[in-house]
């Protein structure tokens, strides 16, 4: 019997068990992180949730709360980036999606790790708003572009992705213009757009999961 030279040619098998640990740490990361914010809120003197945004958190003795938070949803992108590409769902939107959060992971654990936000610190090399450009205009895109993908799982999941991209392209620029004292409180409702999306794949990677062991 010939021997194959190239015995890893083909498709590799999908690991159930890989996709739903992925799948549950992106179902986490968001609830971590909405933990963090709600013990930072109560733990931080003068923290007003609905005129300070999340960025005056990230400051100052209490500054590990919110930072515990921040790198929880850095993770959560982070396994549905891996997810993905493990349990590719097929097309160019997926393959972009995949690049798109493996960005969106290192740009959140950026904005974490450098401190350098509500402490009114000038000094060295200010790349805040520069993250939160782009990462704004991943999160239009992205959610988006995995959507169909997302849709071969189970069809509400397309359109939990896709209402993603429509809620955030008109809210999320008026942030930037928004009144300071309620932008803390616009910040989280955005922010909570976004978990909707990593939910959504966490679902599907969970759901991917199970649809292999079932046909197994």
């Amino acid at each position: 019997m010939p021997v194959d030279p190239h015995p890893f040619a083909g498709p590799l098998p999908e690991h159930p068990h890989l996709l739903r640990t992925l799948g549950w740490i992106a179902l986490l990361g968001p609830a971590v992180f909405i933990a963090m914010l709600i013990v930072a809120d109560v733990v931080v003197p003068d923290h007003d949730w609905i005129a300070d945004t999340v960025s005056d958190l990230g400051a100052g003795r209490y500054e590990w709360i919110a930072d515990v938070g921040i790198y929880a949803y850095s993770a959560a992108l982070l396994a549905c980036a891996v997810g993905a590409a493990h349990a590719h769902l097929g097309g160019r939107g997926w393959t972009f999606g995949i690049y798109g959060l493996i960005l969106l992971g290192l740009i959140v654990f950026l904005i974490g790790a450098r401190n350098e936000y509500g402490d009114g610190d000038s000094e060295g090399w200010e790349i805040h708003s520069y993250l939160v450009w782009v990462l704004g205009a991943l999160f239009a895109a992205v959610p988006w572009a995995m959507s169909e993908g997302a849709g071969r799982i189970a069809p509400a999941l397309k359109w939990s992705c896709r209402a993603v991209t429509v809620l955030w392209v008109p809210l999320a620029p008026p942030f930037f213009i928004f009144p300071t004292g309620w932008d803390g409180l616009y910040e989280r409702m955005l922010g909570a757009i976004t978990f909707v999306f990593v939910v959504s794949i966490g679902f599907a990677l969970i759901g991917r999961a199970r649809a292999i062991e079932t046909r197994i």
